[in-house]
């Protein structure tokens, strides 16, 4: 009998939930109880289930059985199929996290949608200076670039200022840009998430799993967003000076063998490591979101256990598909 390829899905109650934004209080309590073994309410998508499609032979019921549970180090996971919205695997999906430089995503969204020039030479002011976490910058006060290197700072490296300096020179100032930043995000769908800030420096930059296999998929829209995120390394010159930068994500860095899209990190203390890629896997485009991780490589290992799980199923189901049409009859009335 044929076997189809199985699905890691959550079930059709989970799917039609639409969960509403938070309030800051209600968040962090959320968010401390993610981070204490994933207890959190079933009402934001505590659900975890990892279910084959079909079962239709004991050797089938045996690799599903063996690897129901990938054991994801993320406090909340998406991977969807971009194509056909299929979920492939989830966890926590609509717990309200703060997302750290994931928020740069949507930055980028919405100056590529101002269409503002991008050879416009921007300079870095001191309103542009971390003074919150205070984390350090090579782009110096003074420090002028042109919008399009900014932009591709902010992407690649995540550079702080250089997301700082886009929001400041956008018409109406880094207010409207802000408000702008969460009016695109309505019209997503992404209705768990608010933008505080245009870096994500602030834990009030908040968003879930399943908001940003939306983002993804918009994002993925802009091909100069898709080149920004998974350019290896850059120069600019700064001051007279060429300083080369490199990406955040070790798998675009890597001689690995991702096919990837698009991607972005973040990183803070309260947020984890994060991680959202856009890749191309068994001829299927996939969105990946892992949020809230705690080592370095979790976020990385989560993306290659789903990974391995769904070549491990395209591998069973290979064989199947070269069945000839009388055995799958044969089969199929056996089981009847």
């Amino acid at each position: 009998m044929v076997l189809a390829l199985s699905s890691i899905t959550v079930n059709a109650a989970e799917l039609s939930k639409s969960p509403t934004p938070t309030t800051s209080s209600k968040h962090h309590k959320r968010h401390a109880s993610a981070k204490a073994g994933n207890k959190v309410s079933p009402a934001h998508g505590a659900h975890r289930q990892f279910v084959a499609s079909t079962t239709t032979s004991g050797a089938r019921k045996a690799l599903i059985d063996a690897s129901d549970d990938l054991a994801l180090k993320s406090s909340a996971a998406m991977v969807m199929d971009q194509d056909t919205g299929e979920v492939l695997a989830v966890k926590n999906p609509d717990v309200v996290l703060p997302i750290a430089s994931l928020t740069k995503l949507m930055t980028a969204l919405v100056v590529v949608e101002a269409k503002l020039p991008m050879d416009e030479i921007l300079e870095i002011g001191s309103d542009d200076v971390d003074t919150t976490r205070h984390t350090f910058s090579r782009l110096t006060v003074g420090t002028r670039l042109r919008r399009d290197e900014l932009l591709l700072l902010a992407l690649m490296s995540s550079e702080n200022r250089a997301a700082m300096a886009l929001s400041r020179n956008y018409p109406g100032g880094r207010t409207a840009f802000i408000s702008r930043m969460n009016i695109k995000a309505q019209a997503l769908g992404m209705t768990s998430t608010h933008y505080a800030d245009p870096a994500g420096l602030l834990n009030q930059s908040v968003s879930t799993a399943r908001d940003l296999s939306r983002l993804l998929s918009a994002a993925n829209a802009e091909p100069l967003i898709r080149s920004d995120t998974t350019q290896p390394e850059g120069t600019v010159i700064v001051k007279g000076r060429t300083l080369t930068f490199v990406n955040t994500n070790r798998l675009v860095r890597g001689a690995g063998d991702w096919d990837i899209a698009l991607q972005k990190t973040g990183f803070t203390n309260e947020a984890g490591r994060c991680l959202v890629m856009e890749v191309s896997m068994l001829n299927r485009r996939l969105a990946m979101v892992f949020l809230d991780s705690n080592g370095t490589l979790t976020r990385y290992a989560d993306a290659a256990r789903v990974r391995r799980r769904l070549e491990l199923e395209a591998k069973a189901l290979a064989p199947a598909q070269h069945l000839p049409a009388a055995t799958v009859a044969t089969a199929a009335s056996a089981k009847s």
